[in-house]
């Protein structure tokens, strides 16, 4: 590939990623804030956003592991996210070291909540995740944690929305099933 076309492409996927990563760092409802400050943090409105905010980051990357169109677009997205916290307003002098291991911590548990078989369903073990973060207390499928599940698979749609948005969305013949594109590629 010619060097300005490379250039350009490398442009076009860093616009792609930012416009993606952008809507991973919009702010939680501030109804979503004062529901989980009350139901989880005891009241501290900070702890509950901060929770809000990592979970919709953390399913956005997860996102874009699981379903972006090119492989390489989760490692670009992670490292946007990085260099997005490094420019986080909302995160204290001192404080960016503590804040990516925390996100780091919350990406893993939701990513093991999403790939789990057997036990809890999907939306109560996301549910739980989410309140064991927030220091709250949970019994198995209580109204808390089934719209704490809600709001998380509300975020994981709007992830993939965004990803489509920014990245284009695969488009199949009508004729071939996505289980066989695989094996009609290349044919």
């Amino acid at each position: 590939m010619p060097m300005f076309a490379r250039w350009r492409a490398e442009r076009e996927l860093q616009r792609k990623t930012s416009e993606f990563v952008a809507a991973l760092f919009a702010e939680p409802a501030e109804s979503d804030v004062a529901w989980l400050a009350q139901a989880a943090t005891r009241g501290d409105v900070d702890h509950a956003r901060w929770e809000l905010r990592y979970a919709r980051r953390a399913l956005g990357l997860i996102a874009a592991q699981r379903d972006a169109l090119d492989d390489r677009t989760a490692s670009i997205v992670a490292k946007e996210i990085s260099d997005a916290y490094v420019r986080d307003r909302h995160i204290a002098a001192g404080m960016l070291e503590t804040a990516e291991r925390q996100f780091n911590a919350r990406l893993s548990a939701y990513k093991d909540g999403l790939e789990a078989r057997g036990g809890a369903p999907t939306p109560v073990r996301m549910g739980q995740t989410l309140f064991a973060f927030a220091g709250g207390t949970f019994k198995g499928q209580d109204a808390n944690i089934l719209r704490a599940g809600d709001l998380l698979a509300q975020y994981l749609t709007e992830a993939n929305s965004a990803l489509r948005a920014a990245f284009g969305a695969a488009e199949l013949p009508e004729n071939i099933a996505p289980s066989k594109a695989s094996r009609t590629v290349g044919q």
